[in-house]
């Protein structure tokens, strides 16, 4: 299985014994409900993710990934299991279903895709749709997490001396450079020093699907990254980031994820701190 596959594919393999389909739908508190929409409509035999409760809630970051038992125990919960082949979608502004993508690869699921142009080309293009809630059987997950793409304030601190890998942000232009104050009061504005900004919308055509692979290599190198040099990804909370590290990874690049991010870097007075365009 690819890891970006089509509604077409999809619709012709719904129904397959070992295919689990997944809405990793999130959005900022305040700008919907994921988990009502799902229940009004989803994919046939999609169960919900949510990725608010899947994060590490003794963090004080806001979306951090959880212990490898909390992440295998829900997914266990859902249904989720070894042998399964996962594809993720989402009806999200933040792309989420990279998140969860993240998330499985992280926790040592590799048979998982993301569906290209999410639910809203799902439903633009008149496919069946179902309401409730799906309920599958338990199933075994065995979770074994391989943290070597996840950076920590430390290797963060640590690069701005090395300068070993570009620190890629995914935020908006007016975030990144700090025209626009950050949505929580007690975060710094601006972007780690020696950052480029890539705004998630740049990796996708006008019908929410993602770019081709060429494509997308020419948005980062106009950003100035060097896509053959070492890249960790950042954004605001590690959800976008996550968007940044599977356009890589279409191209052939394995990115890191800086997971704290600006919620993290931004809230430290030790750090240091850029305003204006990279």
């Amino acid at each position: 299985m690819d890891s970006l596959v089509s509604t077409e594919w999809l619709a012709s393999e719904l129904g397959a014994s070992d295919l689990r389909v997944v809405d990793a739908t999130w959005v900022i508190a305040g700008q919907g409900d994921p988990v009502a929409d799902y229940e009004r409509a989803h994919i046939p035999g999609a169960v919900f993710l949510d990725l608010e409760d899947v994060r590490d809630t003794a963090s004080p970051l806001p979306m951090m990934l959880p212990p490898a038992e909390k992440f295998a125990g829900r997914m266990q919960s859902l249904g989720l299991g070894d042998g399964s082949r996962i594809v993720v979608y989402d009806n999200s502004p933040y792309k989420t279903a990279a998140r969860a993508w993240f998330m499985f690869k992280t926790f040592g699921a590799h048979d998982v895709a993301i569906l290209d142009g999410g639910f809203a080309k799902w439903r633009a293009e008149g496919r069946a749709v179902d309401s409730g809630r799906e309920t599958l059987c338990h199933r075994r997950l065995t979770a074994r997490a391989d943290r070597k793409q996840v950076r920590t304030l430390a290797d963060m601190k640590a690069n701005m001396d090395s300068g070993a890998e570009q620190v890629v942000d995914a935020r908006s232009t007016s975030r990144f450079t700090g025209e626009e104050p950050e949505p929580r009061a007690e975060i710094a504005s601006g972007h780690i020093p020696g950052a480029h900004n890539v705004p998630i919308a740049r990796l996708f055509d006008a019908d929410g699907t993602y770019k081709s692979p060429e494509a997308i290599a020419q948005v980062f190198a106009d950003a100035g990254v060097d896509v053959d040099r070492p890249i960790v990804t950042t954004c605001g909370s590690g959800v976008t980031a996550s968007v940044l590290a599977f356009a890589l990874h279409r191209i052939g690049k394995d990115a890191a994820l800086y997971d704290g991010s600006w919620s993290e870097w931004g809230a430290d007075p030790t750090t240091p701190k850029e305003t204006g365009p990279a």
